[in-house]
């Protein structure tokens, strides 16, 4: 993994000559441990992982954390602190020393550590660490799409049980079917559960639902959303199936859902605006009748965050470039009535879109 991480570093040194960033800034958030494999607990004590554009780059951590850090000296030093260090200007004489007059920091810094280091660096201009590490981040290598695949096949496998039936939905709670989920997520090989949504009828309306008490009952859709991380890497699937005979009007509606799915697929193609993609969906929804029903965007970014760019949303100008990885979910959502939304995960590739997700894309009847 060294070279990896040697090999990520070499790209993040030129993306920030290329934006004029003179030192990275990173703390909790994934970006970290995308660059060097560590992942900083979200504690009080601080953990900053200084990286200039020439120079060493060194994680400045708290002492009682350092034995969790798998060190590698070709790519950063540690700078262990103690309780009655200042963490903050130990790290601003990093930045110092480095000579920095443009820094970036990481969207998902405390504000707490934040706010005490600017007095400490005055004359700094600010900027954020997206503007070097999300575009590197967003297009992902061989072995991060093998991982995307994984995680993909392996809830591909638990939509394929709801669909069959082997998971029980009558007259359990949106919550117990959740739990069930949630297990069959770690039973499948993931490290976490990230989200188990389950809504019934009316409330599969609210696009990111909270499952809870209401019983599932026989003649109603059922939408299943749910994701978690297995090996660093994250999984998302929406699925939905009936508990009866289909009504015409779910089935028409659910026609239009798979339709303007498939067309948003298809159209992500190398050099296509994520905004294009967005259309695709959204035109041939809106064509039905449904457009101010379909209420989010049609995609977010997936890797090792859930939801991270590119996102796939009108606006987004962003063409889509090989290794880009992403959702497609365009939903349909009568307030008081149903919803229904269609996932898969995508990566864009020199031979077309890939979908990381093939488990049967109908609305099923199932008898559970």
């Amino acid at each position: 993994m060294t070279a990896t991480f040697l090999d990520r570093l070499a790209r993040t040194r030129a993306q920030m000559a290329s934006v004029g960033i003179d030192v990275v800034l990173l703390s909790v958030g994934l970006d970290m441990p995308w660059l060097v494999g560590y992942h900083a607990m979200p504690l009080e004590r601080l953990t900053m992982l200084v990286v200039p554009r020439e120079g060493d780059v060194t994680l400045v951590i708290p002492r009682l954390e350092a034995p969790r850090v798998i060190e590698m000296p070709e790519v950063f030093g540690l700078r262990p602190w103690n309780e009655t260090d200042d963490p903050v200007a130990v790290t601003a004489d990093l930045v110092r020393a480095h000579g920095a007059r443009t820094v970036a920091v990481g969207d998902q810094m405390w504000s707490r550590f934040l706010v005490d280091l600017l007095p400490l660096l005055p004359g700094i201009d600010w900027r954020r660490a997206v503007d070097v590490l999300g575009p590197l981040r967003m297009r992902k290598d061989a072995a991060e799409i093998a991982a995307l695949r994984a995680a993909g096949a392996a809830v591909d496998r638990i939509a394929g049980e709801l669909q069959a039936g082997r998971i029980p939905l009558v007259g359990r709670t949106e919550a117990e079917v959740s739990a069930d989920l949630s297990a069959r997520i770690l039973a499948e090989g993931h490290d976490v559960v990230n989200f188990a949504i389950v809504a019934a009828g009316e409330n599969a309306a609210s696009p990111h639902h909270h499952p809870g008490s209401r019983v599932i009952r026989r003649d109603e859709i059922v939408l299943c959303d749910f994701g978690g991380t297995m090996a660093g890497y994250c999984s998302d699937i929406t699925r939905c199936v009936f508990t009866g005979e289909i009504p015409s009007d779910v089935a028409a509606a659910y026609a239009v859902l798979k339709e303007a799915q498939a067309a948003s697929v298809a159209s992500a193609t190398i050099g296509a605006s994520c905004e294009s993609i967005d259309a695709a969906a959204r035109d041939i929804i809106a064509a039905a009748g449904y457009g101010e029903y379909f209420v989010h965007r049609t995609g977010h970014g997936i890797g090792m965050d859930a939801h991270e760019d590119p996102y796939i949303v009108s606006g987004n100008t962003l063409a889509l470039a090989d290794g880009h990885a992403f959702s497609i979910e365009p939903g349909i959502y009568l307030p008081g009535q149903w919803g229904m939304r269609l996932e898969d995960i995508v990566v864009a590739t020199v031979d077309g879109p890939d979908p990381m997700n093939r488990v049967e894309h109908s609305l099923v009847r199932v008898d559970a």
